[in-house]
């Protein structure tokens, strides 16, 4: 990082959009710049042909390019402190199901190596459900002890709703209750039984966030306009409120916000040669969450299952129905994000049938 003052104003040229860094120098009100390090890579190329790198010599290019380029760039801008609440608890609950995914990856392991029949028993094996039995089971042969009676008892306990009957959970458990020797089963069960903590802690503290998430995406005054939206809940509105922030001139066009959520494909064109690629420099917070929002969309609300079942039929993978229909969606957004308005499900751009 490196700065320049001119004629009393100093900007920042950094390459990190966050940190304690970051906030002190908006809180100071200078004018901070994120460049991206892909730019600044090429821009050393500019002052040296051989290879080298320093802190010294980082700083002296990110200054110099910011004092030629800056006309081009927006700078960053402050958030509103709901804002930047909301989006610290998002990004740190983003944090959390990162290590989630880890500690359930190892119990499935562990306990293919030993104990697999709660692996097929409920819907995934994160759930309170699942871990419950692990650990009131937690080998082949107590396992191997539940009868129909048993599993009413016990789904009972445990409150468990998932619509299987207990005659049904037996089926799905007696399959798979194969066992290893006596020493792997000792030993990984202690296994089993440690990871069924964590992830039974982490799971609490995601929805300890969720909880706290809540109250504050109804009190933001952007929260009424994402939450109208089908398909987006509290979590998916945190997140986004949290990545495009209070400032509308961030994305003074749709096309902006489209390239910042990786949904805007890259063209590559030389000679007779044109390619449209995967753009994948992009906010992944954002573009995750319009992943997660349009998978729920596609689901319930009818138009967009018409829009991306129609993108299906003409041939389109999954995902590339997905990012052709949060593309529109996302022009949708933008349109009531700078407006400020409510999503109005009667507006003739939601209506029209799918093309």
């Amino acid at each position: 990082m490196d700065a320049f003052a001119s004629r009393g104003v100093l900007r920042v040229s950094i390459e990190r959009a966050e940190g304690i860094l970051v906030e002190h120098l908006l809180d100071r009100g200078e004018s901070v710049f994120c460049i991206s390090p892909k730019i600044s890579a090429r821009a050393r190329e500019r002052y040296r042909v051989a290879n080298t790198k320093s802190d010294a010599f980082d700083a002296f290019v990110l200054a110099d390019t910011l004092r030629h380029e800056h006309v081009h760039w927006r700078p960053l801008s402050r958030p509103s402190a709901l804002t930047a609440q909301i989006a610290a608890l998002s990004r740190d609950r983003e944090r959390v199901i990162v290590m989630q995914r880890a500690v359930e990856s190892r119990l499935r392991a562990a306990l293919e190596a030993y104990h697999p029949a709660p692996l097929h028993l409920f819907s995934s094996l994160d759930r309170d459900i699942t871990l419950a039995f692990i650990r009131d089971y937690p080998t082949p042969a107590a396992a191997a002890r539940v009868t129909e009676d048993r599993m009413r008892r016990f789904c009972a306990r445990h409150g468990y709703t998932g619509r299987v009957e207990p005659a049904a959970l037996c089926d799905r458990l007696r399959p798979h209750l194969l066992t290893a020797t006596d020493g792997t089963i000792t030993g990984k069960h202690t296994a089993a039984l440690m990871l069924v903590d964590q992830l039974e802690l982490l799971n609490t503290n995601i929805r300890t966030y969720n909880a706290m998430l809540t109250p504050l995406v109804s009190a933001h005054p952007d929260g009424p306009v994402f939450t109208s939206f089908p398909g987006i809940a509290t979590v998916i509105a945190a997140t986004m409120i949290g990545e495009m922030g209070d400032d509308r001139a961030r994305f003074p066009t749709a096309a902006t916000l489209l390239a910042e959520a990786g949904l805007a494909p890259v063209t590559r064109a030389s000679g007779r040669t044109r390619q449209v690629r995967f753009r994948y420099a992009a906010n992944k917070r954002l573009r995750h969450s319009i992943d997660w929002w349009m998978t729920v969309a596609a689901r319930e609300d009818p138009w967009s299952g018409d829009v991306y079942e129609h993108a299906r039929n003409a041939g389109q993978g999954r995902y590339r129905a997905y990012r052709g229909l949060g593309a529109r969606w996302t022009r949708i957004l933008w349109r009531a994000w700078t407006d400020h308005e409510p999503f109005d499900p009667t507006r003739v751009h939601h209506q029209a049938p799918a093309a």
